[in-house]
């Protein structure tokens, strides 16, 4: 197997196992109407105060079609609500409703737990070094797209 591809499963790999966990505690928390399609937005808007429907989607590289459906199941079940900007009121902002903080102080702290056994397994080195490679990768891939490169 080509290395490119081989990074690209171990990465989804990890990838599936921590949303699997972070899920799962959640689940035992009593945030059982969860998916693990919500975890990335969920992640977003917990880590980002009153982000854009657009800042949402390009973080997460989710298509307008899938954001909207993502965060209408999110406003039906009662973690995040929307908001016209004060500055553009054509811009949509998703804050989280009072349910939506409790989870949040719930994802930080399994994000916490997770990290920590991270850093057993590989260090805190290792660990700066490995995000630090990924985010590299990344942003030379998005400027070869934006070039009109194939990557």
């Amino acid at each position: 197997m080509k290395k490119i591809a081989h990074i690209g499963s171990l990465v989804k790999k990890i990838h599936r196992q921590y949303n699997a966990e972070l899920l799962e505690t959640l689940l035992d928390q009593g945030f059982n109407d969860l998916r693990a399609s919500f975890l990335e937005i969920l992640l977003y808007i917990s880590d980002h105060e009153s982000p854009s429907i657009k800042e949402i989607g390009i973080a997460c590289g989710l298509k307008k079609q899938t954001m909207t459906s993502h965060l209408n199941e999110l406003e039906r079940r009662g973690y995040i609500k929307r908001e016209s900007s004060l500055a553009d009121k054509r811009e949509q902002l998703v804050l989280l409703t009072d349910y939506g903080k409790k989870l949040r102080l719930s994802i930080f702290s399994i994000v916490d737990e997770i990290e920590k056994k991270y850093l057993e397994k590989i260090g805190e080195v290792e660990l700066d070094r490995i995000e630090r490679m990924l985010e590299n990768l990344l942003k030379g891939m998005k400027e070869d797209s934006q070039q009109g490169s194939l990557i």
